[in-house]
């Protein structure tokens, strides 16, 4: 039975405990609202920007001359799945949902008979799929010095994917990040780049064919958009990876906080 000098040293650890889950809990709150406004920043370009691609893309995604990132290599073999969590850890189940979903996914490819190969970027993810899946990993991106994400970083990101495509690796790009809702839910996402897919409704009212004669050809300037494109889908799951990941973290230090 603890005596009472063991109950005041447990009591004393808490109370220290519980100061550091609410600094954290703090610096969460005040990253969260920037990464926030940045996310949603994002949507609305990227949304105009998908639109503009899906109207070019119906116009020309059945002729011949159909840029590659758009029609395809033709086959469904090989899938490159880039999945995208956080640095750290302390964010409650972020990173292990995302992780959970790509894990799902490539299960399911496999058990079709399916090549699967996986590039990571955040230690995590890594970490999480090292462990069942650690044959299928090609490659990994490290942001532990990048301190606030820009468009430079998912650039280089996209390059590296781009150049795996070009060089036959792989048929089929997926990404994976957490899309976020609010404070308490980001949702595990899971999104092909390549061949770019675009839902019917993004390209509604986009005008892309009707109001515009473009010049070079549509498949010309597809050709030039589809590879921005793949940028552009990456830095906006980096921004929403970002909101998620410091909503899931301020959550978490708060339960802590109280529990």
């Amino acid at each position: 039975m603890p005596n009472l000098k063991d109950l005041k040293n447990r009591i004393a650890s808490v109370k220290s405990t519980r100061k550091i889950t609410k600094a954290m809990q703090m610096v969460a709150a005040a990253k969260l609202r920037r990464a926030q406004e940045a996310a949603e920043a994002s949507r609305p370009y990227t949304e105009r920007f998908n639109a503009v691609m899906a109207g070019l893309a119906a116009s020309v995604g059945g002729s011949d001359s159909a840029p590659k990132l758009l029609s395809g290599t033709g086959e469904d073999k090989v899938h490159l799945l880039v999945v995208m969590t956080a640095e750290r850890g302390l964010c409650g189940g972020f990173n292990s949902n995302i992780a959970k979903k790509a894990k799902a996914h490539a299960r399911d490819l496999l058990a079709q008979g399916k090549e699967v190969k996986i590039l990571t970027v955040g230690k995590k993810g890594r970490d999480a799929l090292r462990r069942d899946l650690g044959d299928h990993l090609v490659g990994h991106v490290d942001l532990s010095e990048v301190k606030k994400i820009g468009y430079g970083d998912a650039q280089k990101i996209a390059q590296d994917v781009l150049n795996r495509f070009d060089a036959g690796e792989f048929d089929v790009a997926t990404i994976f990040y957490a899309k976020f809702v609010n404070v308490v839910m980001q949702t595990p996402t899971a999104q092909q780049i390549i061949p770019a897919k675009f839902d019917a409704e993004d390209g509604e009212d986009s005008g892309a064919s009707t109001l515009f004669d473009y010049e070079p050809s549509e498949e010309a300037v597809l050709a030039d958009l589809l590879p921005r494109g793949v940028a552009t889908a990456i830095f906006s799951a980096l921004l929403e990876n970002g909101a998620s990941e410091q909503g899931a973290r301020m959550s978490a230090m708060d339960n802590a906080t109280r529990n």
